[in-house]
């Protein structure tokens, strides 16, 4: 039997960060997102976000990679979004996504970090926030 903990801090932006996930439809995307992974054994150890974006603390089994779970995540609640007409125009994901993988010890730090995402955004920018990460884990930026 294989023992198999990989946990990545993913976050993914609506189309042109447009600002859809306003109060009223955010926790219900987020359910929506959650029960959905279930259903594909993709477990979701936290998740919250913002009007223009969603962070996801994800634990991959050793069948998983994060470019299949991310395309599954991202367009199944696409649809369901559009389907559900939660938006008043067409609702899209950008095609982009930031992963970046998290050790034990991060672990409760950013179970926090996710949870407090409306209060975090009252004094930081999506933008900056971006930036921040990138520059915390030597990534390129190479989003639209």
């Amino acid at each position: 039997m294989s023992y198999v903990r990989i946990l990545v801090h993913t976050v993914w932006t609506t189309k042109n960060r447009l600002p859809y996930l306003n109060d009223n439809i955010r926790e219900d995307v987020i359910q929506h997102i959650r029960k959905n992974a279930a259903i594909k054994k993709i477990y979701i150890d936290h998740i919250n976000g913002e009007k223009e974006h969603i962070h996801a603390l994800i634990s991959l089994s050793k069948n998983q990679s994060i470019a299949e779970i991310m395309q599954y995540l991202k367009g199944e609640s696409s649809f369901w979004i559009n389907k559900q007409q939660k938006t008043k125009v067409k609702f899209e994901w950008q095609d982009d996504y930031y992963g970046v993988s998290i050790g034990i010890s991060q672990l409760e730090i950013l179970r926090e970090y996710i949870r407090n995402q409306v209060f975090h955004h009252r004094k930081t920018s999506f933008e900056d926030e971006l930036d921040l990460l990138i520059r915390e884990y030597g990534l390129e930026k190479n989003w639209d």
